[in-house]
């Protein structure tokens, strides 16, 4: 018989099919087989009839000389993992499915007979790396049927005790490690934890402006790069009373923090936009101080010149009262540069105010200083009935030499006195 003949048979196979005919359709794939016994179609469809029948170790049988003749298609490969699932052989399956993930890694549903078989054996650890895939490639599929919805469902699930289960064992390999160490020397080694378990993202720091490269990111910064942070946070009743000193006198210059330029499209700025909810008294301002201002915080201005802040003419250092009114929130957002380091010295704090930068979420605590960078995400709430008041300002980045300060002084006063930089004319040249 020659090639056409096989092709009518195979046509009349699908046409007995069709009709629900199956002892006819077995009879043309059978033969079709004695013309061509290698012919992956006829053999993937007797398996199929077999397996449906109850036959599953003649249908792996017929799975796998299908798979044999056309190895690079997953689907064969897909059903001897199903014929040999069926007849109880997990290493067979397993082998089967790894072959169908050696021609696609994101194969679904062989990842998720995998993760499945995996989880049946008891072996944990494989099949939590198997169900994370299967969770991330639902996550980005579209439209999914209510069964793979619910198995994905039960993947979450298995994954979220696997996490607790490891983090359990975590902790008790540690508890003797862990003795004696401070929550500040432990902090970044609890986040790494925390990522590995999936508890936490670990955030990049994005540049708005100027980006000074290689400078390692954190999302705070160590206080030992700031041996005179508790000089300042001794002053804070006294800064306080500075600023509650004030907000009393009524004339105070407050303006809104948020003030976008005519014809900005709508943004995550537009509900704070020109709005007091986060209002700002600046005492300097892009390295130009506020002499009226200053003079009415004398205490918090001899705090400041204390320290070593960043010195950037028309861009650093900026000091001022950051005000959040009752039921205000600070979306996400990014800074303009790292060359420099965002302090906030807290001053009013009723419950229900919190800071995020990155995967760490503190609550600001009065008279407690931190330092963080800006170009980290960040975002600020206050869900309370009364005002939140801290004192902010910035630093250079504490990974930055001197030397390389005093060259990006150089630089901006470079570009300044070329009047090549638009930014600078408007008194923020990052």
């Amino acid at each position: 018989m020659s090639k056409p003949e096989i092709q009518n048979l195979l046509h009349s196979a699908q046409a007995a099919i069709q009709r629900g005919d199956g002892a006819s359709a077995r009879q043309a794939m059978e033969g079709v087989l004695a013309i061509d016994p290698t012919n992956p179609f006829a053999l993937n469809s007797l398996g199929v009839g077999a397996l449906d029948s109850g036959a599953f170790a003649e249908a792996e049988n017929l799975f796998c000389r299908a798979a044999t003749s056309d190895p690079k298609e997953p689907a064969l490969w897909i059903n001897v993992a199903k014929a040999q699932r069926l007849q109880g052989d997990d290493v067979g399956e397993l082998a089967s499915l790894n072959a169908v993930l050696a021609l696609d890694q994101r194969h679904f549903m062989a990842l998720l007979r995998k993760a499945e078989l995996l989880e049946r054996t008891g072996e944990r650890g494989g099949a939590a790396e198997a169900w994370s895939g299967v969770v991330q490639l639902a996550e980005q599929a579209g439209d999914l049927p209510l069964w793979i919805i619910e198995l994905v469902r039960h993947g979450q699930a298995y994954l979220a005790t696997h996490s607790q289960a490891l983090a359990g064992a975590i902790g008790a390999g540690l508890s003797g490690a862990r003795d004696g160490l401070s929550k500040h020397e432990l902090r970044r080694f609890e986040a790494s934890v925390d990522v590995m378990l999936g508890k936490r993202r670990v955030y990049q720091n994005q540049c708005h402006g100027v980006h000074f490269p290689f400078l390692p990111s954190d999302e705070f910064f160590d206080p030992d790069f700031f041996p005179w942070m508790a000089a300042l946070e001794a002053q804070t009743g006294a800064i306080r009373e500075e600023f509650r000193a004030l907000v009393a006198s009524g004339d105070a210059p407050l303006r809104p923090y948020v003030a976008m330029d005519a014809g900005t499209p709508d943004n995550v700025w537009t509900p704070l936009d020109h709005s007091l909810d986060w209002g700002a008294m600046f005492l300097e301002e892009y390295g130009v101080r506020s002499d009226a201002l200053a003079a009415r915080c004398p205490v918090t201005m001899a705090a400041l010149d204390a320290i070593p802040r960043a010195n950037m003419p028309a861009r650093a250092p900026t000091v001022f009262f950051s005000l959040l009114k009752p039921h205000t929130h600070i979306p996400p957002h990014t800074g303009v540069t790292n060359l420099r380091t965002i302090i906030h010295l807290p001053l009013i704090v009723p419950e229900g105010c919190a800071f995020r930068v990155g995967g760490e979420t503190r609550a600001w605590v009065e008279g407690q200083a931190f330092a963080f960078d800006d170009t980290i995400e960040h975002e600020a709430w206050n869900n309370s009935d009364e005002l939140r008041a801290v004192l902010i300002f910035d630093v250079w980045n504490p990974y930055l030499t001197e030397v390389e300060q005093r060259l990006v002084q150089a630089m901006f006063a470079a570009t300044d006195a070329s009047g090549l930089n638009p930014k600078a004319q408007r008194g923020a040249g990052f």
